[in-house]
């Protein structure tokens, strides 16, 4: 999966673009509202004292730069001198994907905004900050799991032959007879807790709180959904050598996993809850009753259905999780 995604010509390796011929939408693409909800709770934690003026505002994994630059533009709106004060990052570690987040950044707010690339966490060294990331842990590296065995790949052809006391251990603790363990969690927490003194964090994933009995990893291409493990003769089967580096691919996340990871870490984990409470909570309906008293009624209604789309029950809405830690200063 690290070569798949990360690899040199891995998938992620290049910019991708979002609709027919690209990637998929992801709630971030559904509406600026998404981003909006977040500049409203970052707000929120300026007037309750935990962030400064002068703090980080950081997207991990940023791809398109919409997530952020959504963000910005709303804290144009809400609060105006913040988006002086503060200073704006994103950790990405392709420079092409730098390039483009660039381009739509001045495109978009020429140089009002100014931001700074780095291409990892420890790169970063903060007083003071707020980090978001949205679906990043479902593209961390895993290994597959099955019964007492890690998987071997050869040939693009899965073995469960290899014995790997870690993954093992970790299959374990998480009640797990098969299914996904994911690598890097532990990293990437202990990196952030050493990049801030003091801050929030926020992610948004599919996933449960408690590990999925069975196997989630999935292929993403052409618009479908391919189970990782589909059988030869079935309609929507690919060869995975055809997949490979072409494709995005995914899992759900074993939330416990990531919560243990940040606690470990010694940063507290604060709340869990579906993507729709959390918007929801954080302000997003408050923030429609602002353009319908502010804007006409064609773009609030066409803004409204795209809202719905993010805060409605559903299937795929009820999988998408929010969760949050924090880390205060010693």
């Amino acid at each position: 999966m690290t070569e798949w995604l990360y690899g040199e010509d891995g998938y992620y390796a290049t910019y991708k673009n979002i609709g027919k011929s690209g990637d998929f939408y992801t709630a971030v693409s559904t509406s600026k509202f998404f981003g909006g909800t977040i500049a409203k709770h970052i707000v929120s934690l300026v007037d309750e004292g935990f962030l400064d003026s002068n703090a980080v505002i950081c997207e991990i994994g940023a791809h398109h730069g919409y997530f952020l630059a959504d963000v910005c533009e709303f804290l144009y709106t809400l609060r105006p001198e913040l988006l002086r004060s503060f200073e704006f990052v994103i950790i990405e570690r392709f420079d092409d994907l730098q390039a483009k987040q660039k381009e739509y950044f001045q495109e978009s707010f020429g140089d009002v905004v100014q931001i700074t690339h780095y291409k990892s966490l420890q790169e970063l060294h903060c007083q003071n900050a707020f980090f978001i990331a949205n679906e990043i842990f479902d593209a961390f590296p895993c290994e597959l799991y099955y019964k007492g065995k890690t998987a071997r790949v050869e040939n693009h052809e899965i073995f469960f032959d290899s014995d790997d006391d870690w993954v093992t251990q970790m299959a374990q603790k998480y009640h797990k007879d098969r299914g996904e363990i994911a690598l890097g969690y532990e990293s990437f927490a202990k990196e952030m807790a050493e990049s801030c003194e003091k801050f929030e964090f926020m992610s948004f994933d599919y996933g449960e709180m408690q590990a999925r009995p069975d196997f989630s990893l999935r292929i993403y291409t052409k618009h479908k959904v391919i189970p990782f493990f589909l059988p030869e003769g079935e309609e929507d089967y690919i060869p995975r050598e055809q997949l490979f580096q072409k494709s995005d691919i995914t899992y759900d996340v074993t939330f416990a996993h990531v919560k243990d990871a940040y606690e470990a870490a010694g940063v507290a984990f604060v709340d869990f809850k579906a993507q729709m409470t959390a918007l929801v909570d954080m302000g997003i309906l408050e923030l429609l009753e602002m353009l319908q008293q502010n804007a006409d009624e064609k773009i609030y209604k066409q803004e409204l259905e795209k809202v719905k789309m993010l805060i409605m029950p559903h299937f795929l809405g009820e999988r998408f999780k929010m969760i949050r830690f924090r880390k205060e200063r010693a």
